[in-house]
């Protein structure tokens, strides 16, 4: 286990005899792992085959990692040298083994490049198109995957396919009755909130999502949202976000509605409705059907089984896909036609751009870091009695008891020298904004770093986060911040 914190699974780790955690300073994932990989190939426990038969430019990457020994990637990333050298050892030498990464990864400023880095231990040790091997992101919601799956990436249409490919073009054009489609990228979402404030992005229809609650630097979210001048919203409660809107369309909850979820493991599985849906509110293909035909394009479907039918024609990876098999055990794309089950182990014998291609990644400092102004540094995350915005949750009268409000998590060294006892109301203050908070004493907290949640709506904990992003994804930088604690 890699994390910072003392997590429940970096206990785990740490009890157990063969498990290990590496709790190594916020933002050092890239040193940490070059430093893993220095040291496997410096102890020839690298799959020699493997990167022979299927991987490239391994001489750059053996080359950029040679200066990466474990005595210096302890000095940056806070890890012990013989615990970097214990855990490369385990993981090149292990019959079976998976990496699970989660937003500890992404929410960097190279998070893009920190994924890479996980990738070339992968490729460098063969552990990949095997049961039981990989590499496996772990989503931050339930359908993200499928979610992606249909587009919603603004360079992409539905199946990944490109927005400049003509036989593409073509397909969803007359699959969708019109003489053309756009052909150009739209905006990322850091992207539309800083248009917004320049005057050229307009409009946003936000659909089951919190971005004035959830977006890091909300700031500067709040500032663009007011900017708009129009601002739609599609949710199930009057979210923060809610505020802000022009228009709020009522959704339907999961129970109250058929369709699928696509699962991180690409495994798409029926959602069958429960529940008649309250008031006006109705599940979001209805509300969209209904925005369509009021702007002027027919769009009519009976049932969600007939918009499946239209993916499978026009997403070659959900081409097998049909609600015949998906009350079984559900579908993993990619399904051809002749399928049933589909494909769950990827990447047996080639990779989707042929080799496995080794890129060297270098260590990306974070926007900012502790200071003598802001001497510590904030990670937010998540807690697991709450989920996300916890627009849901907090109206669970359980999770609310156990869990009814937001702390700041510090640990007692860090207590000791402010003079801030457990449960102590205190300010917490970044180059952005301060948020009071209650104070809780705890050893999962690395000293140095404190951690908040995201989930109340009360307080606010993303006025206080970077404005830095990932370089290529413009993923927000939630994991590194700079703050103070007072009194």
């Amino acid at each position: 286990m890699i994390d910072p914190r003392r997590t429940d699974v970096a206990a785990i780790a740490e009890a157990q005899p063969e498990g290990i955690w590496l709790r190594l300073k916020p933002g050092t994932n890239i040193p940490l792992l070059n430093g893993m990989l220095h040291v496997i190939f410096k102890e020839g426990l690298q799959d020699d085959a493997f990167i022979s038969a299927r991987t490239e430019n391994i001489d750059a990457l053996r080359k950029h990692i040679a200066d990466c020994t474990p005595d210096k990637t302890a000095e940056i990333t806070g890890v012990p040298a013989e615990d970097i050298v214990k855990a490369a050892r385990k993981y090149a030498q292990a019959n079976n083994a998976l990496i699970l990464y989660g937003l500890g990864v992404a929410e960097h400023k190279g998070g893009t490049a920190g994924v890479m880095a996980l990738a070339n231990l992968v490729l460098a040790t063969g552990h990949v198109g095997r049961p039981h091997n990989g590499i496996d992101p772990l989503r931050g919601q339930n359908n993200v995957q499928g979610a992606c799956d249909m587009g919603t990436l603004p360079y992409t249409y539905p199946g990944y396919q490109a927005t400049d490919d003509e036989k593409v073009l073509e397909s969803f054009a007359r699959a969708w009755g019109v003489d053309s489609l756009p052909t150009t990228e739209g905006l990322l979402e850091p992207q539309m909130y800083t248009k917004a404030i320049e005057g050229t992005f307009k409009g946003l229809y936000c659909v089951g999502y919190d971005p004035a609650q959830t977006q890091a630097n909300i700031a500067h979210v709040h500032k663009a949202l007011r900017a708009l001048d129009f601002l739609v919203l599609q949710d199930m409660f009057m979210i923060e976000t809610a505020k802000f809107a022009h228009v709020i369309l009522p959704a339907a909850s999961f129970y109250e509605k058929d369709g699928t979820f696509t699962s991180g493991e690409r495994r798409v599985r029926r959602v069958n409705k429960a529940l008649e849906a309250p008031g006006a509110s109705k599940a979001d293909w209805e509300i969209v059907c209904l925005l369509s035909q009021a702007m002027g394009y027919p769009m009519f479907y009976n049932h969600p089984e007939q918009i499946m039918g239209e993916i499978s024609q026009l997403v070659p990876a959900y081409a097998g896909i049909s609600y015949r098999y998906l009350d079984e055990i559900g579908q993993v794309w990619p399904v051809s036609a002749s399928e049933r089950h589909g494909t769950p182990l990827l990447h047996t014998k080639t990779f989707p751009r042929g080799k496995g291609h080794f890129v060297p990644v270098s260590y990306m400092l974070p926007e900012e870091d502790a200071d003598k102004d802001f001497p510590l540094v904030l990670i937010t995350g998540r807690r697991l009695e709450h989920y996300n915005n916890a627009s849901m949750t907090t109206r669970c009268e359980g999770f609310d008891i156990l869990s009814p409000e937001e702390h700041v998590e510090v640990h007692p060294v860090d207590c000791e020298a402010l003079g801030i006892m457990d449960g102590d109301m205190v300010k917490v203050v970044s180059r952005r904004a301060v948020v009071k908070v209650r104070a809780r004493v705890t050893r999962r907290s690395r000293p140095g770093t404190v951690f908040m949640s995201f989930h109340y709506q009360k307080t606010l904990t993303n006025f206080l986060t970077s404005p830095g992003m990932d370089t290529k994804t413009m993923t927000p930088e939630y994991k590194v911040c700079a703050v103070r604690l007072e009194k």
